[in-house]
């Protein structure tokens, strides 16, 4: 018999895109500039004061090329720009415009709205041990090391049953 039981990856997938969609719904009813989800992400990991392009891409796990194609593509629609760093002349940091910060003040708001519509449809208890569980510290990833030592205690755990 195969298992059909979605792993947390999976899981958090799917629950990142029904945040996502339910945003970018949002934001194609209310006339604004539509966002793709790499953007999206990018306006959500964008420090107020600027951030690098090369720190952009290590936040949202992206190459800077991707970051780079975000960011420009976010200065053509009028949302970000590029700024001299002040602390070295030979970096740019990339900061929302006055519309870059409505739309964002807009989403968060959004953001905020989805959270509430979850919380209803799911129960308080459920939403709070959910974003209990989220923003508990996981520690970094395991090595491979770790993973074979983990693999084997399981495997061990599932022959004595």
């Amino acid at each position: 018999m195969q298992d059909t039981r979605r792993n947390l990856p999976q899981l958090l997938g799917d629950a990142r895109r029904w945040f996502e969609e339910g945003l970018l719904a949002a934001v194609e009813a209310g006339s604004v500039t539509p966002v793709s989800p790499t953007q999206t992400q990018l306006f959500a990991v964008l420090d107020g004061e600027g951030t690098t392009v090369s720190e952009l891409a290590r936040r949202m796990g992206v190459t800077r090329q991707t970051a780079h194609q975000a960011v420009h593509s976010l200065i053509a629609a009028g949302l970000l720009e590029q700024v001299p760093d002040p602390a070295s002349a030979r970096r740019r940091l990339i900061r929302r415009t006055e519309e870059g910060e409505r739309a964002h003040r807009r989403a968060v708001r959004t953001i905020e709205q989805l959270e509430d519509q979850l919380t209803e449809r799911i129960g308080r208890e459920a939403a709070d041990a959910l974003r209990a569980a989220l923003e508990a510290p996981w520690g970094p990833p395991p090595s491979a090391h770790q993973h074979d030592a983990a693999a084997a205690a399981a495997g061990q755990r599932h022959e004595q049953r």
